[in-house]
Order: C-alpha cells, then structure tokens, then sequence
C-alpha cells in the first residue's frame, strides 16, 4: 500500500481562500444591512399631510399617482385592497363582498376623500374594520413585521387615489 502524501500548503491556502471568501461575503452583508437600514428609516418617517373636514386635499407626495399602478396594487392580494372590496376587476375571480363596491368611487368621492379613507379611514368612522394605510400612532393588535412602519407608501397611496378617481362607473 502506497502511503498519501499530502501537501500541508494546499491545505492552508484552500483555507485562507475559504476565510477571504467568508470575509468578503460578511463585508456585503454588512454593508447591505446599513443601506437597507437607512432605507427603511426614511421608508418609516410619514410625510405630513393637513385633514381638511372629511378629506386630504394635498397630495401626499406634492404629485398625482399613477393610475395603471393603482391599479394594479388594488387587485394585488398583498394590498388588501380586493380581499375585503370588489369591483369592475373581471379577471380577478375572487373579490370580497366584507366593504362597499370600488365601480363608482371617482363619482362617490373626491382625490382628497379617497386619500383620507385610504390614509385612516378611523378618521371617519371609528369603528370601521378598513385598515389606516398610511398611519403608526395609536394602533392596536400590529402584527410584528408592520410596527413602526405604514401599510402603503404615500406614493402607493397616490397611485391607489389616481385609480379610484377613475372609476366613474
């Protein structure tokens, strides 16, 4: 039997290799987590916004939304938006029937009564089961992955609104 001659340098170089990869890998996500923490830092800090009666009036971002990215976070199930409303959404198959119609919202509300129902419908009515969307003080029962953060962004909430106004019925 021929005895296995190894070669101790390899070794050492295969785990210097392996300790720079480690290094390198440790460094990224480092410095991923601090951007990513000062990311969310800014993500958190509401915009300020004036409830004028039974509306917001201003723009939540100074600019109008988008209407086809409304849309298309009213009918994505992560929104919540179809879970509890229905509307003129035909390819969804599944829309709630819990909360009143959105056909017809541009018609029922303005830009400013959309928002505010959208950014703390509690404003309204105080026992509505509809979520604040846009608000951290005084909520109960947060689920641990929304604290300290809102639901959408005041550009989610612009484009919802820029949608919702569309819909004349």
């Amino acid at each position: 039997m021929k005895p296995i001659r190894r070669n101790p340098g390899l070794n050492r170089s295969r785990w210097k290799r392996l300790a720079r990869s480690a290094i390198n890998i440790t460094g990224t996500w480092l410095i991923a987590a601090t951007l990513a923490m000062s990311f969310a830092a800014n993500a958190q800090e509401l915009r300020p916004y004036t409830v004028s009666g039974d509306a917001i009036t201003e723009s939540l971002t100074g600019k109008a939304g988008e209407p086809v990215r409304g849309r298309a976070l009213v009918v994505e199930r992560a929104s919540t938006c179809i879970l509890c409303h229905s509307g003129p959404f035909p390819e969804e198959k599944f829309q709630g029937d819990l909360a009143p119609s959105l056909a017809g919202s541009g018609s029922r509300w303005s830009e400013g009564q959309l928002r505010l129902r959208l950014v703390d419908a509690s404003r309204l009515n105080p026992a509505t089961i509809m979520p604040s969307y846009y608000r951290l003080d005084g909520l109960q029962r947060v689920g641990p992955a929304w604290r300290g953060r809102p639901i959408l962004s005041a550009e989610q909430i612009e484009d919802i609104v820029a949608y919702l106004a569309t819909l004349r019925e």
